[in-house]
């Protein structure tokens, strides 16, 4: 049970909140064009859990304002690159006999699949892909994936590229890439073999391959003259020389394999933007854990981790806007246990010493704070360190404080936050899993759920 109670006068903040309507309402984003300046080149848009309704809404309303007012084309989110790449063909209309409208696309088939299979996604997919219809190739927004899973799929991407353009280069590869071939459906077992071997038995060759790829950009691009399919196999090699890091880093220690992982969020991002050209711009979608600057939670002070909200703050400084969600309670989709069937889950109520709590006892439903003026009272009274709850893919509500809370504050993390007092699940399209019966469990986004 909460043992403090939250000193925040509720008053200063709902003085200071700006009421949002009902997301249905065609003018719910406009609130959010303050925190875009014409130097501002990347919008940071976070989530309080991965499995809520009114989280994936409240983004998809603000992307929309952000391509069709502000110009922004890239839209990079927390999930696998192979899989995004998938949708973002559909969604810009590149080699897609599918007819205009029906979305029919089929990747995102393991677990979390909930996290992209689902309505909402689905709504804003079809959005995204009728807006793109009428513009000039160079102009459509695209879909891109940060994460650096689906270790089989990007060998399979970088083989299946360089045998179209390169064919003995892509045999070498092969042949490279079957060093971690045993792993990859499982390729936490290769971290565990490689700590009990002592060295890390395929670094050398899967670094090959992603450095012959950039040597030869050159003349590929020149040859073949379609820079984005390159950019996906760089990305998909890029992708297997980091994973194969992370999973060797698993068995060190969390802050290790969390900082590969948001480090490899951060260079993808650079490299898009690098790809697209000036003046590209870029809003992203991931957990308010990868996007909240770290430096300012107990991730940063006590676990030495570091996140994509710290690297971007600290490369493009005012040229970055970071906005944080959160809700008090409600219902969410998450699983018990990693690999198990999603549930429709009862949200806790928030505890009396957390931020939750105080937004909650504002009595405002749906609402955005500017949390920019370090003189305004509001902010003042926000820079105490207090609990933030973060609900990942799984979800435990017996040991919430233990599981889902972290020390932090809001004004340091955050440029904004948006905040729904109740909240649903996420209503899931019908997806069957991938799974494997040998899975050992520590795959993907193991042990943060994050």
């Amino acid at each position: 049970m909460p043992t403090q109670t939250a000193e925040l006068p509720a008053s200063i903040i709902r003085n200071a909140v700006v009421s949002l309507p009902d997301l249905t309402e065609k003018n719910f984003a406009q609130v959010f064009d303050t925190f875009i300046t014409d130097k501002t080149q990347i919008v940071l848009l976070g989530e309080a859990s991965h499995g809520t309704s009114e989280f994936y809404r409240a983004r998809a309303a603000i992307t929309k304002r952000l391509i069709e007012e502000h110009g922004f084309t890239i839209l990079a989110v927390e999930a696998d690159w192979p899989d995004s790449a998938k949708v973002d063909r559909w969604v810009r209309h590149k080699n897609d006999p599918v007819t205009a409208g029906t979305y029919k696309v089929d990747p995102f088939k393991r677990f979390p699949s909930w996290m992209w299979q689902n309505t909402d996604a689905k709504e804003f997919f079809v959005w995204l892909r009728a807006h793109n219809r009428s513009l000039p190739h160079e102009k459509r927004a695209g879909f891109y994936g940060l994460d650096l899973y689906n270790l089989s799929a990007s060998m399979r991407g970088v083989i299946d590229y360089l045998t179209r353009v390169d064919p003995a280069a892509a045999i070498l590869a092969k042949k490279r890439y079957g060093c971690l071939s045993p792993w990859a459906t499982d390729p936490a077992l290769y971290g565990m073999a490689s700590l009990s071997a002592g060295y890390a038995q395929c670094e050398e060759e899967v670094v090959r391959v992603q450095m012959d790829l950039l040597k030869k950009e050159a003349q590929y691009r020149a040859d073949h003259a379609d820079g984005e399919e390159f950019l996906n196999a760089e990305q998909n090699a890029r992708l297997v020389t980091d994973a194969e890091r992370y999973y060797r880093a698993m068995y060190y220690g969390s802050a290790e394999s969390w900082n590969l992982r948001d480090t490899h969020f951060f260079e993808t991002l650079e490299n898009l933007l690098l790809a697209k050209g000036p003046p590209s711009r870029a809003v992203v979608w991931a957990h308010n854990s990868h996007i909240g600057d770290a430096r300012f939670t107990s991730m940063g002070t006590l676990r030495d981790e570091l996140n994509l909200g710290q690297l971007c703050r600290e490369h493009y400084g005012d040229a970055v806007s970071i906005i944080g969600f959160g809700t008090h309670t409600g219902t969410v989709a998450a699983a018990e246990e990693w690999d198990e069937p999603m549930q429709t889950m009862k949200v806790v109520p928030s505890r009396d010493d957390s931020y939750e709590w105080v937004f909650h006892n504002t009595g405002v439903p749906r609402c955005m704070i500017d949390l920019r003026d370090p003189t305004a009272e509001s902010t003042r009274q926000l820079m105490k360190t207090r609990k933030e709850r973060f609900i990942g893919v799984i979800y435990r509500p017996a040991t919430e404080i233990w599981s889902h809370y972290s020390d932090a504050v809001l004004p340091k993390q955050f440029d904004g936050y948006v905040w729904f007092d109740r909240t649903n699940a996420l209503t899931p399209l019908a997806v069957k899993e991938k799974r494997d019966p040998k899975h050992t469990g520590y795959e993907e986004t193991y042990p943060f759920g994050l």
